[in-house]
């Protein structure tokens, strides 16, 4: 199954033959994960518990145990991400924000994938 290439925050992007474009295999997985941790909960409507609000974060003091949770059990609910070995987050502080860096396993290859992301103000 196919959807379509979006990084959250940007546009959807478009193919050679300028069509959208789609996003499929480990690259989807990365988008998946990154939409639900940047999504705040109750942003959509028919889905209130979805996201874990990390963008909401921004200009909080950072709780490293709390954040750490609350990325790995929202990974765990996506289905590329698979729960053995269960996912490795790193947060560094950064100039106005928080530096995230998780290492996982996608459950579909089996092979071990990085996601780094901002989270700044």
């Amino acid at each position: 199954m196919f959807d379509l290439y979006h990084i959250t925050g940007g546009d959807l992007d478009i193919s050679p033959a300028g069509d959208l474009r789609p996003v499929d295999q480990q690259e989807r997985g990365r988008q998946r994960i990154l939409r639900r941790l940047l999504t705040n909960p109750g942003d959509y409507l028919f889905h209130p518990g979805y996201g874990a609000g990390l963008g909401k974060k921004v200009g909080e003091n950072i709780h490293p145990g709390e954040w750490r949770a609350l990325i790995t059990g929202q990974m765990l609910l996506e289905e590329s991400v698979s729960s053995s070995p269960p996912p490795h987050v790193r947060l560094s502080l950064i100039e106005s924000g928080v530096s995230v860096s998780v290492s996982y396993t996608d459950a579909l290859t089996g092979t071990p994938e990085t996601l780094s992301f901002d989270i700044t103000r």
